[in-house]
């Protein structure tokens, strides 16, 4: 059985080394925050204290950081883990991260014998915490069919998306694009309602019955009413960093994207105000501006 590494402990990376744990592989992971270290110890895993060690006790490894030049930096830095990784491993790029970046990573390793799968993944915080997500992963086939059990061991759905690096994220973009827009849809829906005098229970059971209703909906109009609006695993930062990929690959593909736009300016603006929420915050702002305010 692989013995496997997880690289970035946060929300969804802790989820991942749990999973991992619970799956019976052994898990050596690496977070700058001890607090992290101390909860990957609390479900039984070994703590490192960098991705260099990580590497040395990994044959493969997740890497769930927020942005290209983290995962460069964990791969390729002092401590990285191409100093200890062995030929024959894996590292899996689970993180969002431009297209590009994943190409930049594939590129890094060539001649190392050390392999890129790049699968982002979709599902958030619950969707982690259960092993449910859902990948979006590319890499030489070989290279997958080897990974697939430790894939399987954090991901309920895994699709293959192809060989070239690069690819799961040009999936993962375009997935962005259509859940942050929708996100916005809600979060507007709602405030409408709520302003013209209807009830969030009544909006919660109409648009639930209707073709839009789905988990995404009811998780997102659930949290808004009980007036949750931080520390619910989705923070405003990252799909604002999200949106931000989906659009620059838009403009690289010379693609429109009018609804899109909007929300990645919806999502700006959040952000200004409520820097520390997570997405539904967006609701509070629309709230101020219609003098209104979605509960049950």
């Amino acid at each position: 059985m692989k013995k496997v590494g997880v690289i970035g402990l946060g929300d969804m990376g802790i989820g991942l080394a749990k999973n991992i744990i619970n799956q019976g592989y052994t898990c050596t992971g690496f977070d700058l925050r001890a607090e992290r270290l101390e909860m990957l110890e609390a479900f039984g895993g070994k703590a490192a204290h960098s991705p260099r060690e990580v590497g040395q006790q990994s044959d493969a490894v997740f890497i769930m950081v927020m942005n290209g030049q983290q995962v460069m930096d964990v791969i390729t830095g002092d401590e990285g883990l191409l100093k200890m990784l062995r030929p024959g491993s894996a590292i899996i790029l689970s993180a969002t991260v431009e297209p590009k970046d994943a190409r930049e990573a594939a590129q890094a390793l060539d001649g190392t014998g050390v392999h890129l799968i790049d699968t982002p993944v979709t599902g958030g915080k619950s969707g982690a915490d259960n092993g449910t997500l859902t990948l979006m992963t590319a890499a030489p086939k070989a290279v997958f069919e080897d990974n697939l059990p430790v894939l399987k061991a954090v991901g309920e759905k895994i699709f293959y998306v192809g060989e070239e690096p690069g690819m799961g994220q040009t999936v993962k973009a375009a997935l962005q694009a259509f859940i942050g827009a929708s996100f916005t849809a809600m979060f507007e829906s709602l405030v409408l309602g709520s302003k013209a005098g209807v009830s969030g229970q009544m909006l919660y059971d109409v648009f639930s019955a209707s073709g839009i209703g789905s988990p995404l909906f009811r998780n997102c109009a659930e949290l808004i009413m009980d007036r949750k609006f931080e520390n619910t695993g989705s923070h405003i930062g990252t799909m604002y960093k999200d949106l931000g990929i989906s659009m620059n690959m838009a403009r690289e593909n010379g693609v429109s994207m009018f609804t899109t736009s909007a929300a990645y300016e919806l999502f700006q603006a959040g952000i200004a105000m409520y820097p520390e929420g997570d997405n539904w915050s967006i609701v509070k702002l629309l709230e101020q501006i219609a003098d209104t305010e979605v509960t049950w």
